[in-house]
């Protein structure tokens, strides 16, 4: 029993102690070259959460129907997926609040002009709805079209 409590504190102290250089262990991600199979491509995910409720009452279907053709498709016309979702977050004065949301997910190239699209359907949403905030995620992918 001596001898097992040891070899976990060796391992435990281990973790804990600056590895010279070179030596970082390398943990592969989508974006390395050669990590896709030979069907896929480095993409990036994004993942969008809107809220449906705003100060005078909730975003309607024909609302969301409307953004989702008048300013995600033109600038994402290759395709997209969403689906209905009940969010809660924590808010300003710690009471849980709760609502219906759409979840946008776009899987697409990483640059500058797509980062600014993303950037340009959150402004158009926040301000056409009063919304305070709409979540974004994103994380590089392999992807097969």
């Amino acid at each position: 029993m001596r001898a097992l409590s040891i070899v976990v504190l060796i391992l435990t102290l281990n973790a804990f102690i600056p590895q010279p250089p070179g030596h970082a262990e390398q943990t592969p991600s989508p974006n390395n070259t050669g990590i896709c199979a030979a069907s896929a491509s480095n993409q990036m995910r994004t993942t969008l959460y809107f809220g449906l409720s705003h100060p005078s009452g909730s975003i309607s279907e024909s609302q969301w129907q409307a953004f989702l053709r008048n300013e995600v498709t033109p600038r994402f016309p290759n395709g997209l997926t969403v689906w209905e979702a009940n969010g809660q977050w924590r808010r300003a004065d710690g009471h849980i609040g709760r609502e219906r949301a759409k979840v946008l997910l776009l899987v697409h190239e990483e640059n500058a002009s797509v980062r600014s699209a993303i950037a340009d359907i959150v402004g158009v949403y926040k301000r056409a709805f009063r919304q305070e905030s709409v979540l974004w995620e994103t994380a590089p992918v392999c992807a097969a079209f």
